[in-house]
């Protein structure tokens, strides 16, 4: 299981971090001051850490000197929006900087993004009789090679990922086109119906109208 190590004072926004996270069947652990935090990080363990900048006892910056030397990748969650504030985290060696408030679907996708970086996801996941290799890039269906686009296959990856999520055309098109993407939502629809029909998956990758999509967890076999 994927630990990832949450700093933040605030305990609701702790808690809302760590709800986010049990939806991929990620492990939480909370600290809420800096001093306690950079102690707890630096007995190892964890995969990831999640850390505010505005803390008591010590501030991010500070906890991030202190911990830069556990080898463990680092993405600052913050209110301060000022660009001097996340260049300096960049240059103290952070992943990535997420500025407060955001949604539960983007801290995933940013968190899948450091920890695929960092070699931490899992590179293969079974769903049902669907097998997928992520660094091979490759997907069977009951040990038949499927071919899938590029596109086509990252769709299918994300939904494998959030299972059981209720996932939003514009929430599919910025985390597997980008958020420069300049398309609109049909792009997303073409690529389900393929997916669907390519993986057999008519009756587990459901249309909410008026929303996007959810992948029904199986039992792996």
């Amino acid at each position: 299981m994927i630990n990832i190590l949450i700093i933040e004072d605030d305990e609701n926004i702790a808690k809302m971090i760590t709800a986010a996270l049990s939806m991929v069947d990620y492990k939480g652990t909370c600290r809420y001051d800096g001093r306690s935090g950079a102690e707890e990080a630096m007995k190892g363990g964890y995969d990831l850490i999640l850390l505010d900048i505005m803390l008591p006892e010590m501030n991010g910056f500070e906890v991030m000197e202190a911990i830069k030397d556990c080898g463990t990748p680092v993405i600052f969650l913050t209110a301060m929006q000022e660009v001097s504030d996340k260049v300096k985290g960049l240059r103290l060696g952070a992943e990535d900087y997420i500025v407060k408030p955001f949604e539960a679907l983007e801290l995933l996708a940013r968190i899948d993004v450091v920890l695929r970086r960092s070699n931490k996801t899992q590179d293969t996941i079974i769903y049902g009789d669907i097998t997928v290799n992520i660094d091979r890039h490759e997907i069977t269906v009951k040990g038949e090679h499927v071919q899938l686009t590029p596109k086509e296959f990252d769709v299918i990856v994300y939904f494998l990922q959030h299972q059981n999520i209720a996932v939003s055309r514009e929430q599919l098109l910025s985390s597997v086109w980008g958020f420069e993407f300049g398309g609109e939502s049909r792009t997303v629809d073409i690529h389900v119906q393929q997916v669907r029909r390519k993986l057999g998956l008519k009756d587990s990758l459901i249309t909410i109208p008026k929303l996007g999509y959810r992948l029904e967890s199986r039992d792996s076999s």
